[in-house]
Parts: C-alpha cells; sequence; structure tokens
C-alpha cells in the first residue's frame, strides 16, 4: 500500500540518492480513507484536496519523530517480537493534552533492526495494538541519516561547534545530506499512507525530520503541518556556514506552525530567516507571524513540562522509599550535590567537576560534608569526542578523590550505569541541591524532575516518616545557556565556564537559610505544575489550528522545484492576469485610464540600469499616442530623470515623487501639488537622517525636491531593521506638528508631504476626466510595492461613486504573487511588458493632438 505519490521527489538532493527498497506497509489501517488520490499508483505530486470527508469524524493526530514511543524485544523462547509502550517518552506523555476523543498515530522508527521478512507482520501488529506506523530505514541508511547527518552535522552545529579542523568536528559530506533527504522521504511517504489531509493534523519532531514538511506540503497544500525543534536554533553567524541551509530553512516554513523552547532559538531562526531569505517577520495580536508567499507561519515559544502524574506514580513506589533510605544512611551527615547529564561534550560534566574541586579547595571546612554525586547516562551518540569526555571525566574525579577524599569519604561519586527510574527519584528527593552545568543544550528537564520529586507526595511522607505539612525546600544552579533556564527565575544562573563562578554559587545554594530555599522552591513549584507537558501540548495543538484556520478560504499553487518548493496562498478572487482577457476589454471600450509605476513594473527593481530599453519607450509611446489612452506613469523617483529618460514619449503624464509634481504631457508644465508648499520640515529632518546614516554602515540619503529618504538596504539586516525603527520613532515625534508624513517601506524610511500620495494622483486625474464628459470606461493600474496600494484602493473608491454614468471595466494589477488590494497579479516585470505589447497590437495609430491633454489640477478644484 505504499504511496508513491512523490516518487520523482528524489531528485531534490543534489547526486543520486541511495537506492532505497520499497518497505513494506500495513495491509489494513484502522480508518477509511476518502479522500480521493491520496495513495495513487501515479507519479504525480499534484495537491490531492477534496471537499470528500469521513463519514464518521473523529479528530486524529499524527506524531511523527524519529523513534516510536515503544521498545522493542526479541522472546528468547519463541523468537517473535514483543513490543511495549516507553513510559518515559514525551510522545506518549503528550496525549494527555489532547480530548480523550483525539486518535493518536504515530510515525518513527523502532529501537531494534527488524528482518526485511517481519517488517509486514510487525508493522500490522504495531499498527493494530498501538497505533504506530514503522518506517523500518535500511540499516545503512538509518547509520549514515542519523549518526552521520544528524548526530556529525546538525547536532554540534545546533550546538555552535564548528568543524574548522579534522580534530575538530566532520566536514559536510554530500552523501550524508542525501541520506537525510531520503530518510525524510520515507517518513513522509508513511505519513501519507494514513493521513486525511482535509482533517488530520500533524505535529512533526525535532531536529531529524526538518525537510520533512516539505514532501509533505508538496502533495497536500493544504495541510495542518506543525513542528517543534527540541534542540537550540544556532545564531545566524553559525548557522549560515551549514551548505544547505536554505533547504533547511524552507523546509521549517512549508509548517504552519514552528515552535522553540525559548525566544533566543526563535529569535535566531527569524535572523536566518530575514538574513538569508529576505523575510520579515510581525507580531500579530500577540503571535509572531512570517509572511511566506501569502501563507503566515506563525512562531510559538513555550518550553516544554514534566508529566506530573508519572513522577509522582514513581515517588509512591515502594522501591522509591526503600532506595531512599538507602542513599540518606549512605550519605548520612553529608549534603548532597545532584547532577545527572547524558555523556557528551555539551554536558559540562567535566566543567561541573573542576567547580567542585575549586569549593573544597576554596572553603576546606566543606571537607567532608558534601558529595557531589553524578549519574552518567548513557550517551546517545559514538564517537572520539564522547570517548574524550568520559575519559577526562573520570581522571578529573578520581583526582578530586585522591585529593581531598578519605577512607570513608569520596567528594565525587560516579554512577555510570543504567540507574532505573526510581533510584533516581530517590536521588532527586534528597538532593539538597542540584545542578545543571551544559555548555549548550535545548531544554533540559532534569531541574523540573527535582522540583517534583522534592515537593514529594503524600503517600511517600507516610512511608518516609514526614509529615504532610513539612516545608519543602530545593535548591538549583542551573546553566544560562539551558533551555529552561528562562522559566526558572528562583534558580541560581551561572557562565559554565567560569569555574569561579559556578563554584561560588554551589556554595551559596548549601549555605542559603531555609527560608529562603523554601521561597524559592514554591515559586518553581507553582510554575512547573501548572506548565507540565499536558499543558504544552494541549497550548501547541490550539495554536496550530488557530494557524490553520483560513487555509481553504485560499487559493494555493505550489511554485519552485526540489526542495526550494513552497505554496503560494492567496485571495479566490486574486489571480492571474490574462492577456486575453484584458485585451478583449480593451478593444471594446473607448475612454482608457492606464496607471503604470517604474521601478519593479517596467523596469527590474535589482536592475543595475534603471533607464528604460528601447522596448518600453516603444510601448509608453504607442499607449500614450492612441486618443482613446490617458496613460500616466506614477513614480516616486525625481521628476528630472523621469523626464529625460521619458522624452521620446510626448502624450505620455507623468506623476513624480509620488504625484508631488505632475504633468500631462512632454510640452506641458510641471505642477506642484498644493498640498506640499511648506517644506521647511525639511531642515529639521536632514540632520536627523545624517545622524542616522552615519552610525548605521551601509546606509544613504536619498534627497528629493519634495522628500528625503533614508535607504538600509545595503546594511546589517537586524542593525538596519532596528536603526529603521528608531528612526521612524524620532521623526514621527520631531514632526508631530509639521505638514509631513513618516513612513517605512522595504528598506527605507521616507518623510514625504502630508496627503501626497499615488491613491491622489489616480483620483484627480480619473475626477478630470468625469468633469470633462469623458468618465472613463477602461481603467489599468499596474504596480509592484506599498506605495502602489494606495492607487489600487483610490481606483476601487473613485469608480464606485455615482458620478460615473457606467462602472468602468477596472484591472488593478500587482506584479508579484503576494497579498495585495489588486485583483489580478503578474509574475514579474517581463510579464508586464508582454501584458502591455498586446495592448499596443489593439491601438490605434491616429495621431494625438497636444491640445487634447492640456489640462490642469486647478481646473479640477
Amino acid at each position: 500500500m505504499a504511496s508513491r505519490s512523490c516518487a520523482n521527489f528524489l531528485h531534490l538532493a543534489s547526486g543520486d540518492l541511495l537506492d532505497i527498497p520499497q518497505t513494506p506497509s500495513p495491509r489494513a489501517l484502522p480508518r477509511v480513507m476518502t479522500v480521493h488520490g491520496i495513495i495513487s499508483d501515479m507519479d504525480s505530486c499534484n495537491d490531492a484536496d477534496s471537499d470528500a470527508s469521513s463519514s464518521s469524524f473523529r479528530e486524529r493526530k499524527i506524531i511523527v519523530a524519529n523513534m516510536l514511543p515503544l521498545h522493542a524485544k526479541r522472546d528468547s523462547v519463541t523468537s517473535k517480537w514483543c513490543f511495549s509502550l516507553d513510559d518515559d517518552s514525551l510522545y506518549l506523555h503528550l496525549k494527555d493534552g489532547f480530548s480523550p476523543e483525539t486518535e493518536v498515530v504515530y510515525v518513527g522508527s523502532l529501537k531494534a533492526d527488524i528482518d526485511p521478512c517481519e517488517q509486514e507482520e510487525v508493522a500490522q501488529k504495531l499498527l493494530e495494538d498501538f497505533n504506530c506506523v514503522p518506517t523500518f530505514l535500511p540499516h545503512d541508511l538509518q547509520k549514515k541519516f542519523y549518526l552521520g547527518f544528524c548526530k556529525q552535522h546538525l547536532w554540534p552545529l545546533f550546538h555552535y561547534m564548528l568543524p574548522m579542523c579534522p580534530d575538530h568536528g566532520d566536514r559536510f559530506e554530500r552523501s550524508l545530506w542525501q541520506a537525510y533527504v531520503s530518510a525524510n522521504k520515507i517518513f513522509a511517504d508513511k505519513v501519507m499512507e494514513v493521513i486525511n489531509p482535509d482533517e488530520d493534523y500533524v505535529w512533526i519532531h525535532d531536529y531529524h525530520l526538518m525537510v520533512l514538511p516539505t514532501f509533505l506540503r508538496k502533495r497536500f497544500h493544504r495541510i495542518k503541518l506543525g513542528f517543534f525543534l527540541h534542540s537550540p536554533f544556532p545564531s545566524s553567524e553559525i548557522y549560515r556556514t551549514l551548505p544547505v541551509r536554505d533547504e533547511i530553512l524552507r523546509g521549517l516554513l512549508n509548517c504552519d506552525l514552528i515552535g522553540f523552547h525559548t525566544f533566543d532559538y526563535a529569535r535566531h531562526f527569524l535572523s536566518c530567516c530575514s538574513r538569508m531569505l529576505g523575510l520579515d517577520y510581525e507580531s500579530k495580536r500577540g503571535h509572531i507571524g512570517l509572511d511566506y508567499f501569502g501563507r503566515t507561519v506563525f512562531i510559538k515559544i513555550l518550553p516544554v513540562g514534566v508529566h506530573m502524574g508519572r513522577l509522582e506514580s514513581v515517588l509512591d513506589l515502594p522501591s522509591t522509599a526503600t532506595k531512599f533510605k538507602e542513599i540518606q544512611k549512605q550519605f548520612e551527615g553529608k549534603k548532597l550535590i545532584l547532577g545527572i547529564d547524558d555523556m557528551d561534550i555539551f554536558k559540562g560534566i567535566s566543567l561541573k567537576l573542576l567547580a567542585m574541586e575549586q569549593l573544597l579547595q576554596q572553603h576546606p571546612g566543606l571537607q567532608g560534608k558534601i558529595v557531589l554525586v553524578q549519574i552518567v547516562n548513557p550517551a546517545r551518540g559514538s564517537g572520539k569526542d564522547v570517548q574524550e569526555a568520559k575519559k577526562e571525566t573520570y581522571l578529573t574525579a578520581k583526582r578530586i578523590n585522591d585529593l581531598y577524599g578519605s577512607p570513608n569519604y569520596q567528594p565525587v561519586v560516579l554512577i555510570d550505569r543504567p540507574v532505573p527510574r526510581y533510584e533516581k527519584s530517590a536521588f532527586y528527593a534528597l538532593a539538597e541541591c542540584c545542578i545543571v552545568n551544559a555548555v549548550r543544550d535545548g531544554m533540559n528537564l532534569v531541574p523540573y524532575k527535582y522540583i517534583v520529586c522534592r515537593q514529594g507526595t503524600s503517600l511517600m511522607d507516610e512511608a518516609l516518616g514526614i509529615k504532610t505539612d513539612s516545608p519543602r525546600t530545593s535548591m538549583l544552579v542551573v546553566s544560562e545557556f539551558v533551555g529552561c533556564s528562562p522559566s526558572l527565575s528562583g534558580a541560581i544562573r551561572v557562565n559554565p565556564w567560569d569555574i569561579d563562578a559556578v563554584s561560588e554559587a554551589l556554595n551559596t545554594a548549601i549555605t542559603m537559610p531555609e527560608s529562603e530555599k523554601q521561597l524559592r522552591h514554591e515559586k518553581h513549584y507553582r510554575y512547573v505544575s501548572t506548565h507540565d507537558v499536558a499543558y504544552w501540548a494541549r497550548s501547541f495543538a490550539q495554536d496550530l489550528d488557530r494557524a490553520c484556520q483560513d487555509h481553504f478560504s485560499k487559493r494555493c499553487w505550489g511554485i519552485g522545484w526540489g526542495l526550494s518548493f513552497r505554496v503560494v496562498s492567496l485571495s479566490p478572487s486574486f489571480r492571474r492576469l490574462s492577456t486575453d482577457h484584458i485585451l478583449s476589454a480593451y478593444k471594446r471600450t473607448n475612454r482608457r485610464a492606464i496607471f503604470l509605476d517604474y521601478d519593479g513594473t517596467l523596469v527590474p527593481e535589482a536592475a543595475i540600469i534603471k533607464t528604460p530599453s528601447p522596448e518600453v519607450i516603444s510601448i509608453l509611446k504607442t499607449l500614450s499616442g492612441d486618443p482613446k489612452n490617458t496613460v500616466f506613469i506614477v513614480s516616486g523617483r525625481g521628476r528630472t530623470s523621469l523626464a529625460d529618460w521619458l522624452a521620446p514619449c510626448e502624450m505620455l503624464g507623468i506623476a513624480a515623487e509620488h504625484g508631488y509634481f505632475i504633468r500631462w504631457s512632454r510640452d506641458s508644465e510641471w505642477e506642484t501639488s498644493p498640498l506640499g508648499v511648506d517644506l521647511e520640515w525639511k531642515k529639521v529632518v536632514e540632520p536627523v537622517m545624517s545622524l542616522y546614516r552615519e552610525t548605521t554602515d551601509g546606509s544613504n540619503i536619498e534627497t528629493k525636491e519634495s522628500a528625503l529618504v533614508w535607504h538600509h538596504q545595503d546594511a546589517d539586516p537586524d542593525f538596519g531593521s532596528c536603526q529603521a525603527k528608531e528612526l521612524l520613532d524620532h521623526l514621527e515625534n520631531v514632526l508631530a506638528n509639521e505638514p509631513a508624513v513618516v513612513k517605512r517601506g522595504q528598506h527605507i524610511v521616507e518623510v514625504k508631504p502630508q496627503g501626497v500620495s499615488k491613491g491622489l494622483v489616480a483620483e484627480k486625474v480619473l475626477s478630470r476626466m468625469v468633469n470633462g464628459g469623458k468618465a472613463p470606461d477602461f481603467v489599468m493600474c499596474v504596480g509592484d510595492d506599498k506605495s502602489d496600494e494606495d492607487m489600487f484602493q483610490s481606483i476601487l473608491t473613485s469608480v464606485s461613486k455615482p458620478s460615473l454614468p457606467v462602472a468602468p471595466e477596472i484591472f488593478a494589477c500587482t506584479v508579484g504573487r503576494k497579498p495585495s488590494k489588486a485583483k489580478y497579479y503578474l509574475d514579474d516585470t517581463a510579464d508586464v511588458l508582454k501584458m502591455l505589447q498586446g495592448l499596443t497590437t489593439a491601438t490605434l495609430s491616429k495621431p494625438r493632438r497636444p491640445a487634447e491633454i492640456q489640462v490642469s489640477f486647478e481646473s479640477t478644484a
């Protein structure tokens, strides 16, 4: 039943991808799929959205992660595979945040190699018993995907480690990237087999699957897609070193909602989108949103929580109380400092031990009275760096114990073996202080678990003979580079690299008065108990639902090849302007008004040479020469350059500087808008802009007759944007009582006379035509930026007035597929010229006399 819907997608990574054998699929699914085309025998990637729906609707969420929340073990007697739920898995716990009626399907890999001949039977069993869909990655692919690209490239990079030399990380390998894409493709196929795209929500987890959204969005344009990153996201200076940076960013942007643990991680992601893809973000009613080709991609910032019930149930076990008493007896008379970390180079275990050594050296009175118990979880990766970290840890611990220990006392106790949960809970409950000293970590739930265990439960209190109403205390020393740090305001935050500061923080923690420890604990427990994993999952699901609300109210279509694919999502009434359609209207009308922007419409925005091409001059000359046409170039450029460039077009009207200057033909005089007579405010604006130009490298000032413009397109994107906001506020304050308006555009801040706009130009031209007895029956307006939106709005307003005998045919057209007040779009300047060239074929050759167009604004007053 495997889907081949996106088989053509194997060209996504450059070079030949691995030859991936087809994986078997379950014979039956728990739900009938009624949407046509979801599973197709055709190699087609067209959108398969349909109005068809299930006869009985039940909300369903598909959770996609690298590993399924299952344990796998082969029975030694029957040789059959046995599976059980992993009660410690976050992905299993998050179900508590959904309604009881919600069906949850898991897609991911197993923590065991299943023989190909057994895969079909295992897949069927997992689907029926656990609602799990295994991916069964081939062994070689799994190795290159997980241990290769994920652990050798993404994991170190996301934790700020660059491969500066062969001994310090692995250089980028294209074959590992191809394996990563191939693995994501297999995950996508599995999701496609079970999804009902009109109803189901898909929630993807972590850095292993960052291009998966592109495969899914390519197949189903309106899929409801969320992603949560459980690791840090590095700053743009680090991330930009990744050769496949754009592909991964675009993969994430194919989601509807992207979640991060902290604002720092989200800020770094947004900065990368700005610097590498030119995307800006804004806050929309308290939610951060990125406009991505008409789709709003929302950003969610919320750290994950712990499962309170799971932790408390372990505390209630008799084995936990028994172990608590054993540990209490073992360390009687000593204060216990606890650390629980995975064995990897980012957890800062050796730095923690050095701080402990410093503490014992500087405070000899603590020798024999404090013990650091360091529980080392098994390493998730393998490699030279892990072995070196382990060796350093053991050598440092041995040195400390040799220097400050005795036959009956070891200041550092290393526990490097699998530790059952009840034993960890007992250590948590007994420790005076818990230290998390990681140099970089995505979240780290150890402090949360410590707080819950220090609070205890009534059953545990009874087993230990502790009064239920006795005060509870806890102390945390937390690295400021850990994701949970911002949410623990009562913790002592430290820089793990500053050994002296960490040492002093430990001393403060164990010597702090009990009353203050109690207050800090109560504050933390309130937060942890109310912001548990269910709260996190429920909040994410609610925001994902809100982010997908307008999916079916817009038209969607895909553009781009391979991993550059994205979906354009715009209003249903917004469509491409057909040359045949406008030409038909053009031919049957006799009083036409045509308004054209210049930069970005007739000449490409990125063009170095801004003068019009011979083709542009020919088109404008022909159109403006038709006596049935009133043609205007409406631009923000100065009148001198426009007049020089467009001199061959005798009958062409020009509105320069957004309409501050206007003339109706080459031989007519320039007229100045009466709205901008007083330009004294320029004397105030110029020194302010000069200050920002001097303090913002790469910025410059453009001086116009009626306006001043500060450009920052060549400045640092973040700094330029920040300075633009400051300049906007600064100018609005100093010009509060002046007849000028401050506007911010794309990479500019402009100050111009109040009331002057392109919209006013269109309004006056149309008004003059009506008053002259030549009410327009055809109005066309083409532009590409925000200032042209004023023209679109003005045209729609003007033609709806009762003064017009007959409503004209309106063609408001923006350049580029983007949200606009215009009803039509054309892709680029080439499309605009092609359309205008089509109109010239229907233009009369009858010459036009200058007297026909000699009018003025004063005559319309």
